[in-house]
């Protein structure tokens, strides 16, 4: 059975590029939305510019970072083999290149956000507590990664003169030296002009930058093989797990490799909207998920296996290793190459869901660009370099991840493949008339919020609370199964009609 749903024949207004129609045709849908829902950033898309390249580079961009480095390296301290990782890795990037097929093609067939999309299922006001749940955990992200990336810049700097910048290293403020927190005002700034001029002009950004990560990946690799003498490793773990202890820490490594990719597979549709058919999102996904990852991953983690042969420890951060070569302009080019790629990843996983999300609160006051900025803002007040560097802060929020989008990606997609069965009124989404068809109950689907809150409750008691520790890596599948499951038992009554080809 394929994993990819049927393509039903679809109503003009919801599949159809609105490119396809007249100006006119266009003004007279838009007139009739609500000022409260709809602007120019939420509306339909008009113009379909993604190829399955971009959709690749775009999939490089995410992949190829240091969150991902270190979390395929990572997979081996779990008692598993270097064969056994690949399986675990092979196994959840094909489940997650089905999963994120589905929530492309909802946003590829109706060309609306994620938020906009949502309105189907929690109703026009209710969506924004999807919304606000992925923007408030994009928020954080992009506070991190920022100040990931401004590590690099720190690198870089202290390369080119470190008697200039040295001084600016001791802590000075709220736990950051000046020179931390010059560069991550410059980090902050840099990711702020990229996204200044929208979509296309990440489209643009992400299409050289995914390769250019790989280019420096490549060489990392070759020369750390070449310094360990082929005398490479893939066996890192300590205590290698036999039994019933080898097979759940397989099936949790599957597990958890699915709920690192949870925030995509919400707002996905905030990519699958852009692209002009079904055979671009499937085929875009391919190349960027299975292939890609799988080769990513391999590199990865060739060379934290070289790294013990070479520096008698396994190291995670391909920047610290880079730092540890002898040659000045290898360590600019790869620090100034991983900073690139940790913009490219923010922009790509945080700010664009971020801009729509909170553009979707207030549409006459917030569009793409502002939405983007609040966001940017609010991801200073956290303090991101004591998240990051707290391990417990790191693994709460990490184990909230799944256990808060499971159940939203639970509830969107049963709603819209199985109740809706792909079909959805677009111009109702930016209905706010008590009688329009996403209005429910005050604007609120109760029965999408019911089965939300009684899915993330018990799967945050497994991710967050010690005592079921042994359960946490599941609770992104065990959320988004019970929602699933409450949401379809609720609203199985409203399944609509299975439409008939003519």
């Amino acid at each position: 059975m394929s994993i990819i749903p049927s393509i039903h024949p679809s109503t003009p207004d919801e599949t159809a590029p609105p490119s396809a129609h007249s100006t006119a045709e266009i003004d007279t849908a838009t007139a009739s939305f609500s000022p409260r829902l709809y602007n120019a950033d939420l509306a339909p898309v008009t113009h379909r510019t993604w190829r399955v390249y971009d959709i690749f580079a775009m999939w490089m961009q995410d992949i190829h970072s240091i969150t991902v480095y270190t979390f395929a390296a990572s997979l081996f301290f779990m008692g598993l083999n270097g064969i056994q990782v690949f399986i675990a890795l092979a196994v959840s990037v094909v489940i997650i290149w089905g999963l994120m097929n589905l929530s492309g093609l909802a946003g590829q067939r109706t060309g609306v956000p994620f938020p906009v999309l949502a309105r189907s299922s929690f109703g026009v006001w209710g969506a924004n507590v999807p919304a606000m749940i992925r923007a408030t955990i994009a928020v954080i992200y992009y506070g991190i990664l920022t100040y990931l990336g401004s590590t690099g810049l720190q690198i870089a700097l202290l390369q080119l003169s470190y008697n200039t910048f040295e001084p600016m290293t001791k802590p000075s403020f709220l736990g950051l030296s000046a020179l931390g927190w010059l560069c991550f005002a410059l980090m902050w700034i840099i990711q702020l002009a990229v996204v200044r001029r929208g979509m296309e002009a990440i489209r643009k950004f992400q299409d050289w930058a995914g390769p250019a990560v790989w280019i420096v990946m490549f060489v990392l690799m070759i020369w750390m093989i070449i310094k360990a003498g082929g005398n490479i490793s893939f066996n890192l773990s300590p205590h290698q797990a036999s039994g019933w202890g080898l097979t759940y820490s397989m099936i949790a490594a599957i597990a958890l490799t699915v709920s690192f990719f949870a925030t995509f597979l919400v707002n996905f549709a905030d990519f699958g909207r852009l692209t002009p058919d079904k055979r671009t999102v499937v085929r875009g996904n391919f190349f960027g998920l299975p292939v890609n990852f799988i080769l990513f991953a391999i590199v990865s983690v060739t060379v934290t296996s070289a790294s013990i042969t070479v520096f008698g420890e396994a190291i995670t951060d391909p920047v610290a290793l880079i730092q540890r070569t002898d040659s000045t302009t290898a360590i600019l080019i790869g620090a100034m190459v991983f900073v690139v790629a940790t913009i490219g990843i923010n922009i790509v996983a945080d700010f664009i869901s971020c801009a729509y999300d909170f553009a979707n609160l207030a549409p006459r006051r917030i569009n793409f660009f502002r939405g983007g900025v609040l966001a940017a803002v609010l991801s200073v007040l956290p303090l991101p370099w004591h998240l990051y560097n707290n391990p417990d802060s790191i693994a709460y929020f990490v184990g909230g991840l799944g256990a808060f989008l499971g159940p939203l990606f639970g509830v969107l997609m049963t709603d819209y493949w199985i109740i809706k069965r792909g079909h959805v009124d677009v111009d109702a989404l930016y209905d706010d008339a008590p009688t329009g068809k996403y209005h429910f109950l005050r604007g609120f689907n109760p029965r999408a919020l019911v089965a939300v809150t009684a899915a993330t409750i018990p799967a945050a008691i497994l991710a967050l609370v010690p005592y079921f520790s042994a359960w946490a890596p599941f609770s992104w599948v065990i959320g988004a199964a019970l929602a699933a499951v409450v949401h379809l038992a609720l609203s199985w009554r409203q399944r609509a009609p299975k439409q008939v080809a003519a």
